[in-house]
């Protein structure tokens, strides 16, 4: 699928993953890119896909040599139409429920001296594939993705579709340094405060510490009660209900934490857990990516900001460069963060009627479950007339 003279882009069989390996390694050298793009997610990841995935490789050459890589799974799902539509989706399966790993900073693994160019010339190729009602699913890519796609997609005729906009919240250390390097005194009045109080209340019960695991054996034991904390906060819409959950993050541990791309650390007040926190490094910054915590009846503990906040003094002291909390809605994070990235969850596909109808129904039910979130969760009490008919 030759795109001009310079930049030749082709869609592969995934034949041998070791030989991915090689190659994605080889390109991760002279590119910048996210940990979701590293060879340690990507690599667990297509060790760990579910029955049905159609990986294939997105290959872009220039001169014989890859500069270019990215894994495309194509999967069928029905409209509202009479036949199945294909979904071409950037470094995910289409599995739903497998997806709940989320991945993040998405894109196309790019070498440096050409990033533009070659993913302007993916983009392009994987548009062209597109027939019909089919669709290129684009998760977590940051807005200069977006903005090539989107005019990638409108030069021949492709409509977009923003699915979900959100923003991963992170504190940038530079600001922190630049006010003197004492990250509490950056936060607001209310925050300092919380932080002060539970840290004194969890003072009286002995040492407060944050711990770093330091093996595999402690790591994934401390994985084991993160699960515990965080399914029992969060039952079936916990992210471990999802039985690809574990393992693919086991292998994650194992493979991570001795090349320390992977963090997980306890914090302990008197000897006893009060959180665990799952996180990722790279290029020196940290993303926090799970974490379980000990929640009591006593509001004014709060081992989550105690946790985070330990957490974030002693990446600084690391002398590493953020501390990212990643996509999502979560009161702490917004308290705690001076700076944020914004993405975005995109679609292109042929303009329809069927495609218009079903954009108004996904706009109708998130509008309905932000309307269910918002609602006040308090018991109405509906007054009817007695009317003395028994029932």
């Amino acid at each position: 699928m030759p795109l001009d003279g310079v930049i030749d882009v082709r869609l592969e069989a995934l034949e041998s993953i070791a030989r991915l390996e090689t190659s994605w390694k080889e390109l991760q050298a002279r590119a910048n890119h996210s940990f979701y793009l590293s060879w340690l997610w990507i690599g667990t990841w297509l060790r760990h896909l579910p029955k049905g995935a159609q990986p294939h490789v997105l290959v872009a050459r220039s001169s014989r040599k890859i500069v270019g890589l990215a894994i495309i799974c194509r999967r069928r799902a029905w409209s509202l139409g009479l036949h199945a539509r294909a979904r071409w989706l950037l470094n995910e399966t289409g599995d739903t429920r497998f997806d709940r790993l989320s991945i993040e900073y998405n894109n196309i693994l790019a070498e440096q001296s050409l990033e533009g160019a070659i993913k302007v010339a993916c983009l392009e190729a994987l548009t062209s594939r597109l027939r019909q009602s089919d669709e290129l699913v684009l998760s977590g890519i940051d807005p200069d993705l977006e903005m090539a796609a989107c005019r990638t997609a409108s030069q021949v005729g492709l409509v977009t579709e923003v699915k979900q906009a959100d923003t991963a919240p992170w504190i940038d250390f530079a600001k922190v340094r630049q006010q003197g390097g004492n990250y509490r005194a950056t936060l607001g009045r209310n925050t300092r405060q919380a932080v002060s109080r539970a840290m004194r209340l969890y003072a009286e019960r002995g040492p407060i510490e944050l711990r770093n695991m330091e093996t595999t054996t402690e790591a994934l034991a401390a994985f084991d009660l993160l699960e515990d904390l965080h399914q029992a906060r969060w039952g079936r819409k916990g992210s471990f209900a999802n039985p690809g959950f574990r393992p693919f993050h086991e292998e994650l541990i194992e493979r991570g934490l001795p090349m320390g791309a992977v963090r997980i650390s306890r914090t302990l007040a008197g000897g006893q857990t009060i959180g665990i926190l799952y996180n990722f490094v790279h290029d020196g910054c940290v993303l926090n990516y799970q974490n379980g915590f000990v929640y009591e009846r006593d509001s004014r503990l709060k081992p989550g900001l105690i946790s985070h906040v330990l957490s974030i003094e002693d990446s600084i002291a690391r002398g590493e460069r953020g501390y990212d909390f990643l996509a999502g809605a979560a009161g702490h994070k917004s308290r705690l963060a001076n700076a944020g990235y914004g993405m975005k969850w995109i679609a292109i596909g042929r303009d329809s009627a069927e495609g218009r109808i079903e954009a108004k129904l996904r706009r109708a039910k998130r509008r309905l479950k932000t309307i269910a979130k918002d609602f006040p969760k308090k018991k109405l009490r509906l007054r009817i007339p007695y009317s003395g008919a028994s029932f």
